[in-house]
């Protein structure tokens, strides 16, 4: 269905980022499935064996990315995707402001992404070809004050990942930005949001829209939301408490 021979999928222990493994496992792609936490990449490779190489990784160590991206594609055999899935988002209080806090969120949800899809990008440009999908959010699209640093990464990602897609468009390449609202994940656990998209449901949407270069939300109100939100004046918008 989704047409993919050999995908890496970063942050592949959890969420949104397994639910992409065993998605495109099951349509017949051979996955190497990259996240942190070992034990769940085992669990993981153990239900599709085969098909699934894990590939133990902390996307704060960006030095190792390069020798690790010709390991994998090496071990694969080929590769046509690369999705970037790895996202932190730890409790902030509304009056706090943690450096160390928001470090590890620029690390992980920014600078894993380019020290990642800068391989991809440099791969593909060179066969002509492939398919790379950045997951954002809709977080990204002002600056609320609940969240100032997530909501900096995920604006910040987009705008690496619509460079990416205006350079590499004319080699045949498809970047595609996803930026799905509230997903059920470990990372989201503690929000207690009702109505929150499952996770295999947004991985779903994602493979789907992934067929197009370009930029993308999961829902369609999101899309007529976010278009009235992002024209609202700055001085009204810090007046509310959305």
């Amino acid at each position: 269905m989704y047409g993919y021979s050999h995908a890496i999928v970063i942050g592949a222990s959890s969420g949104i980022g397994e639910q992409l493994v065993r998605q495109l496992v099951i349509d017949g792609t051979k996955v190497a499935a990259v996240a942190r936490r070992g034990d769940k990449l085992g669990a993981l490779a153990n239900d599709f064996t085969g098909q699934v190489l894990p590939f133990s990784h902390d996307v704060t160590n960006f030095g190792e990315v390069p020798r690790l991206f010709q390991e994998i594609t090496q071990q694969l055999g080929g590769l046509d995707l690369v999705i970037y899935a790895a996202g932190v988002m730890p409790e902030v209080g509304g009056q706090e402001f943690s450096f160390e806090k928001d470090k590890q969120m620029v690390d992980v949800n920014l600078l894993g992404a380019i020290a990642w899809l800068d391989q991809a990008a440099v791969r593909f440009e060179n066969t002509k070809s492939g398919t790379i999908i950045g997951i954002g959010s809709v977080a990204g699209e002002r600056g609320r004050q609940g969240q100032p640093v997530y909501n900096t990464t995920k604006a910040a990602l987009a705008t690496y990942l619509e460079a990416l897609r205006n350079r590499l468009s004319r080699s045949g390449v498809k970047v595609v930005t996803v930026k799905p609202g509230p997903t059920e994940t470990e990372m989201t656990a503690h929000l207690h949001m009702k109505g929150m998209m499952s996770s295999s449901r947004a991985a779903t949407l994602i493979l789907t829209k992934s067929r197009k270069n370009g930029e993308f939300f999961l829902k369609f109100t999101h899309k007529i939301a976010f278009a009235i939100i992002r024209n609202i004046p700055s001085s009204v918008f810090r007046l509310l408490k959305i």
